[in-house]
Formats: structure tokens, C-alpha cells, sequence
């Protein structure tokens, strides 16, 4: 698959998620079999007045790519002068224009997916990046505002016309959010609409489910959001039940305990001693999400303040499973006697 020139290694995406998908868990994503990354959305006028944090979320690292950025605006000359920037600094393979984004905070300002009311302002933001840059540009979209107003189909040609190399189609209303199940027969009607890449989202959480929307919706590539949080190891599954028909097992706790403090070092050396344990915490109840005593867990790491405390959580979590499987396995062993 391609977008634009860029040549994507296999179909599976990380959706860009607010809060999540920041630098140290892309390279991790990449890592471990994700085929393209997107960075969290960033503001066109945190760009343009060089906002120091909204500089931070521009860096990005060798080990990442290819990846897209993700920006959002209302004004299409606003967002062109970002991108441009953007562009120039060499950070992104691609762009992408958020025109998915549900949360009030973002649509209240005529944002995110609020474009999708707004059909002729929307072509006009797409239409000014595509002549700002040169690298491939993108949008992400939902199927539409609510039940009755399902636009995703014209506003998908209106991505084509305005030169947009790929469109992604979250099947689901804003009014919705993430509520029920995601419209995939809504993403195989955009695909049959448009020439470009389409990209299926929305209710990926396995290989099978990859199986399925992929020969329902004849979609270039899944993107995976919510499914993919605490769990990189998403990709590499859905890459190989794709490959081969065959389930991979889920990673080992000493696996999950290594890809933690993994990703908190990477977030120390990124965000400081500070802020980055402090941004580990939700990472670490979402990769332990499901265990014995996941809310107990989940107590302790929101205490966490350092890679020690998070550490000494951790080596008491394994020896815990550890008793646990030895427990088992003399169970089965007495079983069979």
C-alpha cells in the first residue's frame, strides 16, 4: 500500500489518540509490527505561535516511521501556514486533517469532526494544506454528525477532489462518540466512491476482526485506536493471524513488566523525571488492565512518582504470577495423578 509516495510496509495503523499515541509509545507501535503511525492532533495555532509544548509534540525519532501528524483547525489559512512549518521541519511523512474529533472542547470552536456540518468550509481546509506541501496529505472522518446527517460518502469526494492521498473513515457519528457498534458497510460505501486509499476504523480488536472488515469493507488498511492501548502487541498478532490463520499467545508478564519500564525510561528521557511517571500511570493500568488485582494495581501505579516505586510494583506483580502459575501447575500436576 501507498499514500501518495509513501510506501506503508503492511495495513495495520495506530489511530492518533489524545494523551496516548505521543513519541515513545509510537516507537513502540512501530516496533512491534505497526505498519503507520499517527501522532496525537495538534493545533495549527499552537504551531503558528510556536507554543513551546505544541513544539515538543513535533519531535519525533528515527524509529517511528513512517508517520503521520495529525493537525486540526477551523481556517484553512491558519492550517496551511502550520503545515507548511511542518513540513519544513522534516518531522512527518505525511499530514493528516482531523475531521473526527467528538470532544466538546473541539467541535465547540467549529473543530474536529464539526467540519463534517460544514462541507464547503471543510473543502477549503483541505483544499489550502494540499497546495501548501508537497508530502501526501490525509483526513480522518466519521460517518457523519449524527443519524441524520450520514455525509461521509460526499464529503469522501470532496477529500478526493481537493487532492487528498487517503481518507479514514471512523464508522461511527459524532453524536455517538464511541458508543455502540461501528458502521463498516458505511467504510465499504466510501470505498466504492472514491480511487484513493481508504482506511477502515472502528471496533478492530483482533485478527479476525481485521479478517472481517478488510472482506466486507475492501478497505486498503484497519486503523486500531482503543484496542491498541497498553497493547502494542496488537500488531504484531494481527499481523501474523493475517499472514497465517494462527493466533499468537498474549505476551508473558516478565514481556509486559520489560515493555513498561521500557516505555516509562522513554518518557523519562522524553517528558523529564517529573511529568513522565506521571504520564506512565494510566500506560501502566492499561497494559495490566485485566489481570488478578488490576484495580489494586491500578491504585498503586496512580501513586507511582519514579522509576523505583514503578519498578518495586512491578517485581511484586510477577512474583504474584509467578506463585500463581507454580500454584497451577502442581493443581494439574495432582489432577493427572
Amino acid at each position: 500500500m501507498k499514500i501518495g509516495n509513501i510506501e506503508i510496509k503492511n495495513p495495520l495503523i495506530l489511530a492518533p489518540m489524545a494523551g496516548v499515541t505521543d513519541m515513545a509509545y509510537r516507537i513502540l507501535a512501530t516496533e512491534l509490527g505497526c505498519g503507520l503511525v499517527y501522532s496525537e492532533m495538534v493545533s495549527d495555532q499552537g504551531i503558528n505561535y510556536r507554543n513551546p509544548h505544541t513544539l515538543e509534540m513535533l519531535k519525533t525519532n528515527s524509529g517511528e516511521h513512517p508517520l503521520t501528524l495529525q493537525l486540526f483547525s477551523a481556517d484553512p489559512k491558519r492550517l496551511a501556514e502550520a503545515a507548511k512549518y511542518v513540513e519544513s521541519l522534516g518531522c512527518a511523512d505525511i499530514i493528516d486533517i482531523n475531521m473526527g474529533c467528538p470532544a466538546p472542547k473541539i467541535v465547540k470552536n467549529k473543530e474536529g469532526s464539526a467540519l463534517m456540518c460544514d462541507p464547503k468550509l471543510a473543502f477549503s481546509i483541505m483544499k489550502a494544506v494540499r497546495q501548501a506541501v508537497k508530502i501526501p496529505v490525509t483526513v480522518k472522518m466519521r460517518k457523519g454528525w449524527d443519524a441524520e446527517h450520514v455525509n461521509v460518502v460526499s464529503m469522501a469526494k470532496l477529500a478526493e477532489e481537493a487532492g487528498m492521498d487517503a481518507i479514514a473513515v471512523h464508522g461511527r457519528t459524532r453524536e455517538e462518540f464511541y458508543r455502540g457498534a461501528a458502521d463498516w458497510n458505511i467504510i465499504a460505501e466510501v470505498k466504492q466512491a472514491v480511487k484513493i486509499p481508504v482506511i477502515g476504523n472502528g471496533d478492530v480488536r483482533t485478527g479476525q476482526d481485521a479478517k472481517k472488515i478488510f472482506a466486507q469493507t475492501q478497505c486498503d488498511a484497519v486503523m486500531i485506536g482503543r484496542a491498541a492501548q497498553g497493547n502494542p502487541w496488537i500488531f504484531r498478532k494481527i499481523n501474523h493471524f493475517l499472514q497465517t490463520g494462527q493466533e499468537l499467545p498474549d505476551p508473558t508478564m516478565q514481556e509486559r513488566m520489560n515493555l513498561i519500564l521500557r516505555h516509562l525510561d522513554m518518557l523519562i528521557e522524553n517528558k523529564g523525571e517529573y511529568i513522565g511517571p506521571r504520564e506512565m500511570r494510566k500506560h501502566a493500568t492499561w497494559y495490566t488492565k485485566g489481570l488478578p488485582h488490576s484495580a489494586e494495581l491500578r491504585n498503586l501505579f496512580n501513586q507511582a512518582e519514579n522509576r523505583e516505586e514503578f519498578t518495586v510494583i512491578l517485581k511484586k506483580l510477577l512474583l504474584f504470577n509467578e506463585s500463581v502459575e507454580k500454584i497451577d501447575k502442581e493443581k494439574k500436576t495432582t489432577y493427572n495423578i
